[in-house]
């Protein structure tokens, strides 16, 4: 075997088709495209959601919720997580941003009791649930909470 005897394996190259190459090609006259409407011009694109006139879905269905303006979207930190601190260690937004626990330090943060806490920490939080309170306390530690906006 040569270099110039090389072959690509069959079916591996597809072959481009040459659109509007006479009729006996199969792709001539209309190439594929049909006769007349839109699809078959130039730019003939149908804008997404159209329905050649009838009224779309999406405006047939009614509107339904809306979103509140001042939503406060809370970032999840659970005790188990609070581990990873010294026992006495003041957990608060900017420590827990260091830790890489959550994802900046503005946003409110919320305590929740997934998880045994075993070291006594001081937490500073927005929010915390009730459970998750009552296991700091029992743990040594103290829960302050602060301001959602920060």
């Amino acid at each position: 075997m040569k270099l110039n005897e090389l072959k690509a394996t069959d079916g591996s190259r597809k072959v481009r088709k040459r659109k509007g190459m006479g009729n006996g090609s199969g792709n001539g006259k209309t190439a594929g495209r049909g006769h007349k409407g839109q699809k078959s011009r130039t730019g003939g694109k149908v804008a997404r959601g159209f329905e050649g006139g009838q009224m779309p879905l999406i405006r047939r269905v009614p509107k339904r919720g809306f979103t509140p303006l001042e939503r406060n979207e809370f970032q999840v930190i659970n005790l188990g997580q609070l581990n990873g601190f010294e026992d006495g260690a003041v957990v608060d937004a900017a420590a827990l941003y260091d830790a890489g626990l959550v994802r900046n330090a503005t946003d409110p943060i919320k305590l929740l009791a997934r998880g045994e806490l075993t070291s006594k920490v001081q937490v500073s939080v927005s929010a915390a649930s009730d459970s998750a309170a009552a296991a700091v306390q029992a743990a040594g530690g103290s829960l302050k909470l602060i301001s959602a906006e920060g």
